[in-house]
């Protein structure tokens, strides 16, 4: 009976092998034809080849990275019907269902199904494959009714061989071994902040990236171009856990350790506890707003500059009124700098034109072009530059780092251990508990060219208007009979020129102000309030998994208590699973 069974199983996952090898060849055929294609036709022509690219291309990831035990899992039903389980979906080409993608509602059952709930389930056999050939069958029989005509092995076989595996150094999926306690913590909704508690040993992380495969598969359209970021405490440990996704049919997931979530920036480990503290605090905000103001100064007295052998007067009093009325605005320091110096240019400017006015004979010649010679003359650029100077985020920390003076200004509430400890030279590297600060500073400055607003508002407009067009491209391509498989919003987003396609992970890893769709953090506890800050920023909608053990706690930065980290930030928008049991030690 087991050796025919054994044979079924097998003839049966080359079945699925084959169906998988001929949609890797439709896909590359498809590729092929639309690369063939080229660059021709109308900008119409070129995005929708270029959409149908990007389809195919993520298509054939999927289908090569879910290549290793593809399938894992059978459930035979009271209905007499048996479900394939496995990594992800397959139909034949008149959509017969082959097997059932392990994140599909139906496929619950395989995790969630006990002797006393069987929940439709008779059988649940699992198959235990070795690359592409299946080695060893095993089945937990449900039904007491098959126990007399089965000979299978029951029990706990399968998560056994799993735990017994030789390890490679990397992190593997638990696809085909997850137990009902981590099934339901997988599946629970995606609103607000989950928080999954556990000792060592009890497979959090395993579930957290099982749970991100899962809300990319159920939350498909929502966060298909929001994305999903997953942060971790270091690089070694995202190379560790680096290939679990991509096995689980997911490659677009952003996966950044806490030095690396400010792009261009590659932070090493703060070396010093007492400073990761300092900087960890939330208090460390207002430090950094400080810092920005003080870089908004009024002049001790009047200035006297030099334009064109002429002298006007800079008064403390005229750049009061205008950094009143530039920080009135609400925009961000280099922002709101446009303002302030349109004031003051504009009240030099009039200085300017009574003094030619007043050593002139004639009244009504042209005096446009005073404008342009204050603006640029070198004494006013400096005067102006020493009152509200434009900022990096990178200038602005490292001068409050490595300026004795600056840092008392801005840190009246730290006492003058505290500040020496926060010293260092301007040249040190940057650290984790920097990129806090470091975005807090992007955040409170903005754009360094102020320009950079009009090209986003320009940007708009641009979407609004492909997203326009798409949407008729499509209305006529339906009224021509031609049957697209793509949105109108997919359609739109191809419609812009780059040299290199890029995908919505790739974009977001680049875009300090991407907005995810939902975040998760491993190793949570040792987060310092700044840190949870700054991904809060990452993710308006405070859609969280957040997993960790309050106990491991090693950081002087990180939390004593899940309610002490996350209700400055969340409040009561949060909810605690535990997972209890140690798969570390299965003896």
């Amino acid at each position: 009976m087991l050796d025919a069974d054994l044979a079924h199983e097998r003839d049966y996952v080359a079945g699925l092998y084959a169906r998988l090898e001929e949609l890797r060849a439709e896909k590359r055929t498809q590729l092929a034809q639309v690369r063939r294609a080229g660059a021709v036709g109308t900008m119409q022509n070129v995005s929708e080849r270029d959409a149908f690219a990007a389809l195919y291309e993520d298509r054939l990831a999927q289908l090569d990275a879910v290549d290793d035990r593809l399938v894992f899992g059978r459930l035979d039903l009271d209905s007499g019907e048996a479900q394939y389980i496995g990594r992800i979906g397959l139909t034949t080409d008149d959509l017969q269902r082959l097997m059932v993608d392990w994140r599909a509602p139906e496929a619950g059952h395989f995790y969630q199904a006990t002797a006393f709930d069987r929940q439709g389930v008779r059988r649940r056999r699992h198959l235990i494959l070795q690359g592409r050939e299946v080695k060893a069958i095993e089945d937990d029989v449900l039904d007491a009714d098959m126990l007399a005509d089965n000979a299978s092995l029951q029990g706990e076989g399968a998560l056994l061989a799993a735990l017994d595996s030789k390890r490679t150094g990397r992190m593997s999926d638990i696809v085909g071994t997850i137990q009902s306690e981590q099934d339901r913590i997988i599946r629970s909704p995606m609103s607000g902040a989950l928080v999954v508690q556990g000792g060592p040993g009890t497979g959090k992380t395993a579930v957290a990236l099982h749970r991100a495969a899962y809300l990319l598969y159920t939350h498909r359209e929502r966060l298909k171009t929001a994305g999903v970021l997953l942060v971790g405490p270091s690089s070694s440990f995202m190379k560790y856990i680096e290939r679990v996704l991509p096995s689980l049919g997911e490659t677009g997931v952003v996966m950044a350790s806490v030095g690396r979530l400010m792009p261009g920036i590659n932070a090493i480990a703060e070396p010093e506890a007492d400073v990761a503290a300092i900087k960890g605090r939330l208090d460390m905000a207002e430090v950094v707003a400080n810092a920005v103001a003080n870089r908004q100064r009024i002049p001790a007295e009047d200035r006297i500059l030099d334009v064109d052998g002429r002298k006007l007067v800079l008064t403390p009093r005229q750049v009061r009124r205008a950094r009143e009325r530039a920080r009135s605005t609400g925009k961000p320091h280099n922002e709101a700098r446009l303002l302030f110096v349109k004031i003051l240019l504009r009240e030099l400017t009039e200085q300017m034109t009574e003094l030619v006015e007043a050593g002139s004979l004639g009244n009504n010649a042209d005096r446009s072009y005073l404008a342009e010679d204050v603006r640029s003359a070198r004494d006013v650029r400096i005067a102006l530059n020493l009152c509200w100077m434009p900022m990096t985020p990178e200038k602005l920390i490292s001068e409050l780092f490595s300026k004795p003076a600056v840092l008392a200004a801005c840190t009246p509430h730290l006492t003058l251990q505290e500040q020496a400890l926060l010293l260092r030279p301007a040249d040190a590297p940057w650290t984790e508990s920097d990129v806090p600060l470091l975005d807090e500073a992007a955040e409170l400055l903005g754009e360094l060219d102020p320009a950079a607003g009009r090209g986003l508002a320009q940007q708009e407009h641009d979407r609004a208007r492909d997203l326009a067009n798409a949407k008729q491209t499509l209305v006529n391509m339906g009224d021509m009979g031609v049957d697209v498989l793509i949105t109108a919003e997919e359609l739109a987003e191809q419609n812009q020129e780059r040299e290199n396609r890029q995908t919505a992970a790739e974009r977001a890893t680049s875009d300090r102000t991407w907005a995810f769709g939902h975040i998760v953090v491993d190793e949570a506890q040792e987060l310092s309030p700044m840190q949870w800050r700054l991904l809060v920023r990452r993710c308006p909608l405070k859609s969280f998994t957040i997993v960790g053990d309050i106990a491991q706690t090693s950081s002087v930065a990180g939390a004593n208590s899940w309610q002490a980290a996350l209700a400055p930030m969340f409040g009561d928008r949060w909810h605690l699973e535990e997972l209890t049991v140690n798969y570390r030690t299965p003896t």
